[in-house]
């Protein structure tokens, strides 16, 4: 019997060892579990939630999923609780404010954007919207903005439904309908500046944040598209970065946390870096 107690005994500390091992030892914060954030919409905003979502995981027990799938997407998605928040870089139509809250949480220019080899440095609101609808077809029509520059223009356009779509097409005045027919239409940011870059005659359409070496932005009516330019004013074609929630539903703790912190002194300078803050 004295056996059995020893033997009994020696178990149940191994156990109790065991436990306490499996338990994380003395790590206090392996009890709390780790919230999730769902934010789906914009690709144009899509690189300024990745800042976000960097510097916010890095201090707060949080995951955050970002889902870069169109603004039409962020304001459905966000509409039908499929997204905690969702983006887009238009602003909303009547029909689609039902439902949703809207927050700001930016200001970007779009960039008109040409292959790096192409020696046209600036053009009019109303050049650029003759080529988007059709009216001029080649560069030599440009006259002297054309600087030598002769062949057919090479179309680049985003695919319906795209916010940066949308607001440019607002802001040049034509709708999905005047677009010309040969527009080559690509689903994301990245791949209209692929298509731009890899083509000599392209013409395409950015976010500013979105800009680098391979492709060139073209200024508009003599402005350059950057981020002064559009602070001042100067720069035409500019939209918000819109976060949307749903009105009907209450956010999650962690996600109205996260959406408050994009609003506040240590997200706003983040913004600074290639867009304009709002606060």
């Amino acid at each position: 019997m004295r056996l059995k107690s020893i033997a009994l005994l020696l178990i149940v500390s191994f156990l109790a060892i065991s436990t306490v091992f499996a338990g994380g030892g003395s790590d206090s914060s392996s009890g709390a579990s780790q919230a999730t954030i769902s934010v789906g919409g914009s690709t144009s905003v899509t690189p300024l939630m990745e800042l976000f979502q960097a510097q916010y995981e890095s201090a707060n027990n949080v995951r955050i999923t970002i889902s870069g799938t169109g603004s039409g997407d962020g304001i459905t998605g966000a509409a039908a609780g499929t997204y905690d928040i969702g983006m887009s870089s238009r602003e909303l139509r009547p029909a689609e404010l039902a439902g949703l809250d809207v927050h700001v949480v930016a200001i970007d220019g779009i960039a008109v954007i040409l292959n790096t080899s192409n020696p046209v440095t600036s053009l009019t609101i109303d050049q650029i919207k003759s080529i988007y609808t059709g009216d001029i077809t080649r560069w030599e029509q440009l006259g002297a903005a054309a600087s030598g520059k002769t062949g057919g223009i090479a179309v680049v356009s985003r695919e319906p439904g795209s916010g940066t779509r949308g607001a440019f097409q607002e802001i040049l005045g034509f709708s999905d309908a005047e677009l010309v027919r040969s527009a080559i239409q690509f689903d994301g940011t990245g791949a209209v500046r692929s298509s731009v870059a890899g083509n000599a005659d392209a013409i395409g359409y950015i976010s500013i944040g979105s800009l680098d070496p391979s492709v060139k932005p073209l200024s508009v009516a003599g402005v350059a598209p950057t981020v002064a330019n559009v602070r001042a004013g100067t720069y035409r074609v500019t939209r918000p970065f819109i976060l949307m929630t749903r009105s009907n539903a209450p956010l999650s703790p962690a996600a109205r946390a996260f959406l408050d912190w994009t609003m506040g002194p240590q997200a706003q300078p983040i913004v600074s870096t290639s867009w304009i803050s709002v606060n």
